[in-house]
Order: structure tokens, then sequence, then C-alpha cells
């Protein structure tokens, strides 16, 4: 999606459920919690202070981000436009479409980022340069 703007991705907020004896549980399911069908699980952790993720973008694939533990920061560009998200709360997730640069930041001590992605890894749906990145964007 060479089109797709920051304006596209957007939080959504996960099902919450609370019990004062019990705490709490959020619930994602394919399809009805989540925009896309899930087709891989992942988690970044321990990232030592000052370090950032991503530097990225897709060119198919679709993540909702949670923050499970502690915070970070999701820097959004989309080539025009930058929008940043501080995820902080593990009933809140941010869906990014493709064609979106992400970069993930400021991470708190013992944070948790859960990833749910739409496709399976495939290194040639990788954008990895920024140039590049800019100029696949222009091509559309």
């Amino acid at each position: 999606m060479k089109d797709s703007t920051v304006n596209e991705c957007h939080i959504i907020e996960l099902d919450k459920h609370h019990s004062i004896r019990k705490g709490n549980i959020s619930v994602v399911e394919n399809g009805i919690t989540v925009p896309f069908e899930v087709r891989r699980v992942y988690y970044i952790y321990d990232v030592p202070g000052g370090v950032s993720r991503g530097g990225h973008a897709h060119k198919v694939l679709r993540q909702l981000i949670i923050s499970v533990s502690g915070s970070f920061d999701v820097v959004l560009d989309d080539g025009k436009n930058k929008k940043t998200f501080t995820l902080n709360r593990p009933y809140e997730g941010l869906v990014i479409v493709p064609g979106i640069w992400r970069e993930l930041n400021n991470f708190s001590s013992g944070s948790v980022c859960l990833v749910l992605a739409s496709e399976l890894y495939e290194e040639n749906d990788y954008i990895n340069d920024y140039e590049t990145y800019v100029d696949y964007k222009m091509l559309s």
C-alpha cells in the first residue's frame, strides 16, 4: 500500500475484564478484536536504554502492537507526515497498515512489546533503508 498514510494507523481498545480479587484479563481474537487474521506473534523485551527497534516498513504486512508491560513510543512516518504514539496500557493496541515506516524507542525498564502480524516472516516484505522507502512511496 504505497499510498497509505499515518492517519490510517490508530489505537484500538482491547476487551478488558476486571476482577478485584483476580486482576485483569484482555482478550485478542482473530477477525474480531484484530482487524486482520494473525499469522505470526512475537515479542520484544530487555531492550537496553537508548536503543531503538524497527527502522523499517512493510509492503504487505499489517501489525497490532501492544505494550503488555511498561511503555515505549512508536514513531510512524508515511514519507510526508510523522505521528508518535506512546503505548503504555496493556488493553490498547496500535494498528499499523502496510507502507508505513516505523521506529520503536524510549523503552522503559522491563517493557514488553507484543506484536501480532498478518503474515509470516518474509524478508522481501521489508524495506530497511529510509531513502529506499521514500522512493517506494514516491512511485505510488
